[in-house]
């Protein structure tokens, strides 16, 4: 089968995203909040970091359109930062942080899936050179961010699966 650069793109991303949400939806939630060590974010964390990052790139920083998290007003109703998604974020910060019933928060990654994933689709190879600037990544082009996206997500996604192995559950299958 051969693949479009945006097939390629839409296939990863879902697939990370899948297993992280597949990964934390049945966990506890002492279990979501459980950090590998002590100068690790939480399971939960690195899921809604992932979760917000995508949502945050695809839809405001390549179109300026509100993101899930905020059309969901999810920020409010799970009292989280309306904004921030993590990056830079001071450790004692992201420690601190408390995360809604862990399918809550898988359904939330699943709807950013559904939100995006069209979009990266219908993207044409011309929309794919524009450059964007993404702090803290700088100017770059959307087929670069999009790169990133993934390798990004796949390394919260090493981080949920070593945490889970830890606490007995099995971990998604890479």
């Amino acid at each position: 089968m051969a693949y479009t650069t945006q097939a390629y793109h839409a296939y990863f991303t879902e697939e990370a995203l899948r297993q992280v949400a597949d990964g934390i939806a049945p966990l506890s939630p002492d279990e979501l909040h459980f950090r590998l060590h002590e100068t690790s974010n939480s399971i939960g964390w690195d899921a809604w970091h992932i979760f917000r990052t995508v949502d945050n790139l695809v839809h405001f920083a390549f179109d300026r359109e509100q993101p899930v998290w905020l059309q969901r007003g999810l920020d409010r109703r799970w009292n989280l930062p309306r904004v921030e998604q993590g990056t830079s974020m001071a450790p004692a910060e992201a420690w601190a942080m408390r995360f809604p019933a862990a399918a809550d928060l898988a359904g939330y990654g699943s709807d950013v899936l559904d939100a995006v994933l069209p979009r990266m689709a219908r993207m044409s190879d011309d929309s794919l050179q524009v450059v964007t600037r993404v702090v803290p990544w700088g100017e770059r082009p959307r087929l670069w961010i999009l790169g990133k996206v993934i390798t990004h997500s796949s390394k919260h996604l090493g981080y949920i699966a070593g945490a889970l192995g830890v606490l007995g559950r099995q971990g998604p299958s890479f």
